[in-house]
């Protein structure tokens, strides 16, 4: 009996209803002939023409175009990214403006212009309250993170990306209106909310909504647009900080404009097919699919998405250390406030171009080098400035940085946020929300962003404190980390490039420590 006597429905409910290995065995048989691949056995020679080729790792294909209306979509989303990125630069700068920190932090302040003429350069910031400013936004994104999953679920994508925005708007003014030190602390709680809203829903929307073969590429867009708001962050506290008065104000309030850049483009984005079909939405969902795709014929890429739908109806690197404390370490190793802020920006503008070389490279090279290659690179970095740092500072917190050694620091601290920049700070958002299937997608993508949100709570909260009592040992505890972190992504992670989101769990079938976790009748692989 030939495959076309089955009608490719049928088939798909009888390998979903299967229970058993022998029914799979079977199945090879009767299944269409995009599924060639998956089972590594050709029925058929001739292929079919056009289509969406999985990666190396051999996904389904579909028949489609990368269609201009997805591309912008996507980059609309992905400004998403920019309402972390503003708020990380921007909370590092006005931390080490002298006009804030005497009236939030005067013992700060104090204690900053005595070490100037020496003693102890690791303590000068040290400061629980200074901390919490920037920490408390953190432990808000966290719990905001689980509320955004529901929200996600049950509204859609757009939905949370426009709430998120409104959200975020509402902080930026009631911190640019800040009059005291609780006021001030209550503003960051709305932003915090905010970027939990944003962090979870915008890297699945993009997930959602780009083909295969661009989905790496798309989805690190969320991070560029992450360094463009680290970078005219920094941009703004340098211009601000030479304001005769309340340039902090100016710079904490100006985060209403990347509020307000995505509350309106979320308004315009469309849903993704998924959300659609999530919602009991099917039609939509399909012409959806089809103006995305660029084609009427979606069907076999429409089916799968149905079938991942009815299966859920059954089921530290260190790096935040150098972007919002870029500024107060820099004025540590002895730079002037204008130079730090200069500074701030130089690594800001590496961080954008840097993460150009992840978007061009991610569907290429695959995620896998990029994580490994940034590691590597990332590990050496950091033991090479604890070592500088250590020569020149010692034990006692005493000593100044040459103008030429500082110079050299600066560069190596470059090459550090690039090596971040192409592959630990976007991957760590890509892939995420690639890997996990449908049913638990949007529940995994909350918890990705309330763990990330909770290291970066406690490094903001902790880092003056530790740089104080560690001192140059600090950047050997991060060491640590970024080892075992490199050491994860070579034994455990599968390479995702290419394969069609529905289909993800299939890869895990042929990795050698996943597959014993993997149930032989799952309708993914």
């Amino acid at each position: 009996m030939s495959s076309q006597e089955h009608p490719h429905s049928y088939i798909k409910w009888w390998m979903y209803k299967s229970t058993t290995d022998h029914v799979l065995q079977v199945a090879r048989y009767f299944l269409p002939h995009r599924f060639k691949r998956s089972f590594t056995i050709t029925f058929f020679e001739e292929p079919m023409a056009g289509g969406f080729a999985g990666g190396g790792n051999g996904g389904a294909e579909y028949e489609g175009k990368v269609t201009t209306f997805v591309i912008m979509t996507c980059l609309v989303a992905a400004t998403g990214g920019l309402l972390f990125g503003y708020d990380i630069g921007i909370s590092g700068g006005v931390t080490s403006m002298d006009e804030f920190l005497l009236k939030f932090f005067p013992n700060v302040y104090h204690k900053e212009k005595a070490l100037k003429e020496g003693g102890n350069q690791y303590c000068k910031f040290d400061d629980h309250m200074l901390q919490l400013f920037t920490s408390s936004l953190y432990l808000a994104a966290l719990v905001a993170s689980f509320a955004a999953s529901i929200t996600t679920k049950a509204f859609g994508r757009k939905i949370s990306m426009l709430i998120g925005g409104l959200i975020f708007l509402v902080g930026g003014v009631l911190n640019g209106a800040a009059m005291n030190l609780v006021m001030l602390i209550i503003g960051r709680l709305p932003l915090g909310v905010g970027i939990g809203y944003a962090n979870q829903s915008v890297p699945v929307y993009l997930s959602e909504m780009a083909p295969p073969k661009l989905r790496g590429a798309l989805n690190v867009c969320f991070q560029m647009a992450v360094t463009i708001g680290i970078f005219i962050a920094n941009l703004v506290n340098y211009g601000t900080s030479h304001m005769k008065k309340n340039g902090w104000r100016v710079s904490l309030v100006l985060a209403v404009v990347p509020a307000i850049i995505m509350t309106v483009g979320a308004v315009f984005l469309p849903d993704t097919p998924n959300s659609l079909i999530d919602r009991g939405q099917k039609e939509k969902a399909k012409t959806m699919l089809q103006k995305i795709r660029g084609t009427n014929n979606v069907d076999n890429e429409f089916e799968d998405l149905i079938i991942a739908s009815d299966m859920s109806k059954q089921q530290l690197t260190g790096i935040n250390v150098i972007m919002f404390y870029a500024p107060v370490l820099f004025k540590t190793l002895g730079f002037g406030d204008g130079a730090a802020l200069m500074t701030a920006v130089i690594t800001g503008l590496v961080n954008v171009f840097a993460t150009l070389i992840s978007i061009f490279t991610v569907d290429r090279f695959g995620r896998r080098v990029l994580f490994i290659i940034g590691g590597l690179i990332m590990i050496v970095w950091q033991v090479v400035v604890g070592a500088i740092i250590a020569s020149v500072f010692g034990m006692n917190g005493q000593g100044t940085f040459s103008k030429g050694l500082g110079n050299g620091t600066v560069g190596l601290i470059c090459i550090y946020v690039a090596a971040f920049a192409w592959s630990w700070g976007p991957l760590g958002w890509l892939v995420p929300s690639e890997v996990f299937p449908m049913e638990i997608r949007s529940a995994g993508q909350s918890i990705t962003v309330s763990v990330n949100m909770f290291f970066t709570f406690v490094i903001g909260q902790l880092f003056l404190t530790m740089l104080c009592n560690m001192k140059f040992g600090l950047f050997f505890f991060f060491v640590g980390f970024v080892v075992i972190m490199t050491q994860f992504i070579l034994f455990f992670l599968p390479e995702t490039k290419g394969i069609p989101i529905e289909e993800v769990n299939r890869i895990r079938k042929n990795h050698w420590f996943w597959k014993k976790y993997m149930p032989v009748d799952d309708i993914h692989v």
